[in-house]
């Protein structure tokens, strides 16, 4: 009879013999698969020698073979494959295609200048062809929006889109975009001129951009301010105070609807949002005011920002306390304007 001893050798030895084994057995199916892939790889690679194939035969194995280096998470040998190839047959005809799944490789591995390199390179060495149905540069021009981070760059790649795929993108969209980067670059003739294309076309009012919210008002906003007589502003924060205090104080209603913002002026509740609101505020202050006396704190609220400020003032009929809202002009475009104040709006109620 064994021993208690013998037995647990016995067991150790029978379970490190079945690792041994299986690990034997596992790197063999694993040395069997990759031999059988590399000859598939090289048979694939004999076929191309093979005289009189015709372009498409010669497309259909040199992209079986790519993806057959894809499905192996091989992407530095498809580059390498891809690159060669391309290099040593010129005019293949498909070298733009060939090009693009090398940009796409690099994108996979997170080498994006790498692949903003081949993708620029097919567009500007190769004509454009069209392989499944897809146009190669429009491609090219997709991926280089999503990985480009230079506006400069990527004016260019709208503007192309635009030019040369209308129908294939959405031209209130790419507007949009292409405004954003003018202005991104100071370019802001280019800017109001494109956002002023932006809003001339069907769906401008509608459309739902990612990324870029309430679009059609912001696009509006800046045109209407770039039309304006801008006359509201004033030099400094201390100034814009100092005229509502005394229109306030001489009871000169005509003066304060004077001093209002003629672009996007809004009266709302601390619980609506002043964005929300729609078109120009067109009451006049005197009705509110009906011979009432309305009284201001002595000091202005500071707001979110050092660009923002409150007043808070007392007295007007309806709801008694508004806090009239200041903020200092971002308009870059015009650099006399830029950089002043406006009385921009109201809010009605007691501070929240």
């Amino acid at each position: 009879m064994m021993t208690r001893k013998k037995v647990i050798s016995t067991l150790t030895s029978i379970i490190a013999f079945s690792l041994v084994l299986t690990v034997t057995v596992s790197c063999a199916k694993k040395k069997d698969k990759n031999e059988g892939y590399e000859a598939n790889i090289l048979a694939m690679q004999d076929l191309l020698l093979s005289e009189n194939l015709t372009e498409e035969a010669r497309y259909g194995i040199i992209k079986k073979i790519a993806t057959t280096y894809l499905s192996n998470k091989q992407n530095a040998e498809l580059i390498v494959y891809l690159t060669d190839w391309v290099e040593s047959h010129p005019q293949d005809k498909f070298n733009a295609y060939w090009l693009l799944m090398v940009a796409h490789s690099y994108m996979q591995t997170n080498e994006d200048p790498m692949a903003e390199f081949y993708f620029e390179r097919i567009i500007k060495n190769y004509q454009d062809l069209e392989v499944e149905g897809k146009s190669v540069h429009f491609l090219c021009l997709e991926n280089l929006i999503k990985i480009s981070h230079n506006s400069d760059s990527r004016i260019k790649y709208f503007n192309q889109l635009i030019n040369r795929f209308p129908s294939s993108v959405s031209i209130t969209e790419m507007y949009m975009r292409l405004a954003r980067e003018y202005e991104n670059i100071g370019e802001w003739t280019k800017a109001l001129r494109t956002y002023n294309m932006f809003l001339e076309q069907p769906d401008a009012a509608s459309i739902q951009i990612t990324d870029i919210p309430d679009a059609y008002n912001y696009a509006k906003t800046l045109i209407d301010f770039n039309k304006s007589p801008k006359d509201w502003t004033f030099r400094s924060l201390a100034s814009l105070e100092a005229a509502i205090r005394e229109a306030i104080y001489r009871y000169q209603p005509n003066r304060l609807d004077a001093m209002r913002s003629k672009v996007n002026f809004f009266a709302v509740s601390w619980k609506q949002d002043e964005n929300a609101s729609t078109g120009q505020v067109a009451f006049s202050m005197g009705n509110y005011m009906h011979g009432n006396r309305i009284t201001c704190d002595k000091e202005l609220i500071p707001g979110p920002t050092p660009n923002e400020a409150y007043l808070r003032t007392t007295g007007w009929t309806t709801m008694p306390t508004w806090y009239f809202y200041f903020r200092e002009v971002n308009f870059p475009a015009d650099p006399d304007i830029h950089g002043r104040w406006e009385w921009a709006g109201i809010y009605i109620g007691d501070m929240l």
